[in-house]
């Protein structure tokens, strides 16, 4: 593994790594779910037997770990090393440190990329797409979501509120920006829908969400977030 890239604890770009142990535990099991059926039965192509994967900003390993059991070859990328470490328990991946802004890898070097809820925990959130787009192969797929900046504001609300204690960084994106910046990146593309048309936080919901995730091509800049499959 590849030193990581800084190591300063308190750091707002670390902020998942400082409680790597409480992660799993404090993690939505109702948003996990749906986002790992979003990525690998709606975004990715359905045999990734083979392929050279990357999970960029991986976390704890849950969709590297889901990557590797439907045979893809497995790189998992986070700035945290601790959470590195977790990833390890899950599943046997090549496991590099690095930042979706600047990542450790030769221009074309993989076949497909997922990316969840990764992007707006950066500065600039739209670089990174650039740097996506630049280690994917011609004729790759980007499999990517993030929040949408149209919810924001009840992030600020909760966190005023002391209901949702998180301090690292944000920088939600636009519903229109993120796809005209996919585009502009050099990206074709595929998919373009909003899930999650209400907070998920509340089991009661969940068969509504189900149900309205099935509008979310239409309805979807209205969305709490976005997915995506582009193209190289």
């Amino acid at each position: 593994m590849s030193k990581p890239l800084v190591k300063k604890s308190g750091d707002t770009a670390l902020f998942y790594n400082d409680f790597a142990e409480d992660f799993d535990r404090k993690m939505n099991q109702y948003d996990l779910r749906r986002r790992l059926d979003i990525v690998f039965n709606e975004l990715l192509p359905g045999d990734i037997r083979g392929k050279r994967l990357l999970d960029a900003g991986c976390g704890t390993g849950h969709f590297s770990r889901s990557a590797a059991e439907r045979g893809a070859k497995v790189t998992s990328m986070d700035i945290g090393e601790r959470l590195l470490e977790k990833v390890a328990e899950k599943c046997e991946t090549e496991r590099i440190v690095g930042s979706v802004l600047q990542m450790p890898f030769e221009d074309n070097s993989f076949d497909l990329i997922i990316s969840t809820e990764v992007i707006e925990h950066t500065p600039t959130p739209y670089a990174a797409v650039s740097e996506l787009y630049r280690v994917l192969r011609p004729s790759g797929i980007l499999a990517l979501t993030v929040p949408n900046r149209f919810w924001k504001w009840s992030c600020i609300l909760a966190n005023a509120l002391k209901v949702r204690p998180y301090e690292g960084m944000e920088n939600w994106v636009g519903y229109g920006r993120l796809r005209k910046e996919l585009e502009e990146a050099g990206f074709s593309i595929i998919t373009y829908k909003g899930f999650h048309a209400l907070p998920f936080q509340a089991a009661s919901l969940h068969p509504l969400l189900a149900f309205l995730d099935a509008k979310g091509n239409l309805f979807g800049r209205f969305y709490i977030n976005i997915a995506t499959a582009c193209r190289k």
